[in-house]
């Protein structure tokens, strides 16, 4: 019910403000399950791309957007719900395996799951190095992924700023991958790899981001040390760890 509030009330008013395009909507299948695996620049991504697809996507997202008793947290939270994201917690050990199986649960149900393969937003406009939790959720549940570029929403939000400037912000929608003859692959670290890299590969084609062979979360705290970052660094992050080819 608060999806469909926001996507009439809320939904024209946006699109009057900021003019979002979007290129290859019709790649988006109007029904059945797929993922939609995007690269992630702003905050406002997760509010742009439900904004100008028809049908409602499920994301997933921190649990602490849900647990602060405030009046702005409630806000928050309702807002975040009426636009279908999922809270997981993800400082737990079990944060994958609860992720994967929230959005296997979407898909199973027919529905569109959004996904960010490279973890947490670019801290600096380039795309990172995909982590596998998209390539076994594609594996595991053979539903498509439609590769997914966002344009300009880093210019228009950059971190740490909370309501976007009045900038071109745009979509570009690719075509299906199909890796459903890999099912039963899901837990070869590999495949898990070769795959992950194929869907990154096809969102830096749409984008025309550079790419950087290194995961966004461990650049974050590369760049903190350097005095560069003043953003949040997701848990978990280690630069001076080895990277596993499946992680």
């Amino acid at each position: 019910m608060l999806y469909q509030v926001l996507k009439k009330g809320l939904g024209p008013l946006l699109k009057a403000y900021y003019k979002p395009w979007i290129e290859g909507k019709e790649q988006i299948p109007t029904t059945g399950a797929a993922i939609l695996a995007s690269n992630h620049l702003a905050v406002f991504d997760s509010v742009f791309l439900p904004l100008l697809c028809d049908r409602q996507i499920v994301f997933i997202g921190k649990d602490d957007y849900f647990k602060t008793k405030t009046f702005k947290g409630r806000v928050i939270a309702s807002f975040m719900r009426g636009v279908g994201v999922i809270p997981v917690d993800r400082s737990s050990s079990s944060a994958a395996e609860s992720a994967l199986n929230a959005g296997l649960g979407v898909l199973k149900a027919g529905q569109l799951f959004g996904i960010y393969p490279e973890g947490t937003r670019s801290p600096d406009g380039k795309i990172y190095k995909a982590k596998v939790g998209v390539a076994k959720l594609a594996i595991k549940s053979g539903a498509p992924v439609i590769p997914i570029a966002m344009i300009g929403t880093d210019v228009a939000q950059p971190i740490g700023q909370r309501i976007p400037t009045r900038h071109p912000v745009g979509i570009r929608v690719g075509e299906p991958l199909d890796f459903s003859h890999l099912q039963g692959k899901e837990d070869d670290g590999p495949t898990l790899r070769a795959v992950a890299n194929q869907i990154i590969e096809a969102i830096q084609a749409l984008s025309g981001q550079e790419y950087v062979d290194m995961y966004a979360a461990d650049r974050k705290l590369q760049l903190a040390a350097e005095g560069k970052f003043a953003g949040p660094i997701p848990s978990g992050a280690k630069t001076d760890r080895p990277q596993p080819a499946a992680d």
